[in-house]
């Protein structure tokens, strides 16, 4: 059981040792980075990936409940600690979302039962309803990721979960990471996203290839981040009516 990853500092990209020396994220957090673009936020995530012991660019070590892991834990699929969810999904697989759910079920050793908790769960993250009976190669952006996010919360038991922009998915992102947080999964996600940024328990700052600090969410930046996730879920319900060709006449802005 994992209980927390600890990350050790190491350098950036100028090979100077990264002000942050250690972040220790526990089950059921949600860790954001944040940074502009180019300032090592893939290659952080990338780090925690591959359980790397100083033997990346950045130098940085991973720790599992405080102790090295094995090489087998590192490079065993049957044992993979991390599910990474990616800016742009797309199924390749020519078969069912049902068929799907059902073999990779089978494969983790989870219960047929779980396959309609996925569709179930994707279905409250996404407008744009999912079927079993739909074919993968056929699920929009939004669809894929709300699938994904629910295959990776009911199915997978992997304990780490790492996610690159949510924010461009076009699913409920609250809900998204409520959803795999309360599921016992240790969280980072990499996002632009003052929704999602906010929402977070602390964020780490990334700059210059580097761990710059470590910002906790205070309780102002909580309830700005409800009021702005407020928005976001008009703004996928007015996109949900366009779709469908309704008029939009009125429209409460109110936050």
């Amino acid at each position: 059981m994992i209980e927390e990853i600890t990350i050790i500092g190491g350098f950036d990209k100028q090979e100077n040792p990264e002000p942050v020396k250690k972040v220790i994220i526990k089950k059921g957090e949600i860790f954001g980075v944040v940074g502009p673009t180019g300032s090592g936020k893939s290659s952080l995530i990338g780090d925690i990936e591959q359980l790397s012991q100083e033997d990346t660019f950045s130098k940085r070590k991973i720790l599992v409940n405080g102790e090295s892991p094995s090489y087998e834990d590192r490079t065993n699929p049957r044992k993979k600690m991390v599910a990474q969810l990616s800016q742009n999904m797309n199924f390749l697989a020519d078969m069912t979302v049902g068929d799907f759910l059902s073999l990779h079920a089978k494969c983790r050793g989870a219960h047929s039962k779980c396959v309609n908790a996925v569709i179930e769960l994707a279905n409250t993250l996404t407008g744009e309803p999912i079927k079993k009976e739909h074919d993968l190669t056929i699920l929009s952006g939004g669809q894929s990721r709300a699938l994904m996010v629910a295959d990776v919360a009911i199915i997978s038991n992997s304990p780490i979960v790492l996610i690159d922009e949510l924010e461009n998915a076009g699913i409920r992102k609250h809900d998204a990471l409520k959803a795999l947080a309360g599921h016992g999964k240790i969280v980072m996600v990499v996002t632009h996203d003052p929704v999602l940024a906010l929402m977070t328990d602390k964020r780490i700052v990334m700059k210059n290839g580097g761990m710059q600090a470590i910002v906790g969410t205070n309780d102002k930046e909580k309830d700005l981040s409800k009021k702005l996730n407020k928005i976001d879920g008009l703004m996928l319900s007015l996109r949900d009516k366009v779709r469908n060709g309704e008029v939009i006449d009125n429209v409460d802005v109110r936050i």
